[in-house]
């Protein structure tokens, strides 16, 4: 089965413990807390790899960056979690992958990976304000979907 959205690790479960980035505090959502979850906010991206690959870097969770991947950072969502990103300049949206943690850059909400940001249409702007819903939290056995709304007629 072949997909544009793939896992880059093979990480099972999420992450939500606390951690500090230059002497700030932050403390992930908890899952449930996370499944309804939307914010609009400035979307930068960001290069973990480079040329092919051949200087790779790493998420949070500890995967392995390839240019091709779908991915994204984000402070205080669980890791990893399946968003939705509209990019609100264009209407473009896109399913990311979030499995990093970041920007820690102020006013920044999230930052993707450039193939995400291309696809997004803001590659060579550089930022972007964007729309993020949550669609699932976790990987694996783990994974927990949004709660849905069921109508009965």
């Amino acid at each position: 089965m072949t997909s544009c959205f793939s896992r880059p690790g093979g990480y099972e479960g999420y992450m939500t413990r606390s951690y500090t980035v230059r002497g700030q505090s932050y403390r992930p959502l908890s899952v449930e807390s996370a499944l309804d979850f939307e914010e609009t906010g400035i979307c930068s991206w960001y290069n973990e790899s480079t040329f092919f690959g051949l200087k790779r870097g790493t998420t949070s969770l500890g995967e392995k960056v390839m240019p091709w991947h779908l991915i994204g950072a984000h402070k205080t969502l669980p890791l990893p979690c399946l968003v939705k990103v509209t990019n609100l300049e264009n209407g473009k949206s896109l399913k990311i992958r979030i499995n990093d943690r970041g920007p820690f850059i102020p006013g920044r909400m999230l930052d993707v990976s450039p193939r995400a940001a291309k696809k997004l249409g803001f590659r060579d702007q550089g930022l972007t304000t964007v729309h993020l819903e949550v669609l699932s939290v976790g990987d694996g056995s783990y994974k927990r979907k949004k709660r849905g709304w069921f109508f009965f007629f």
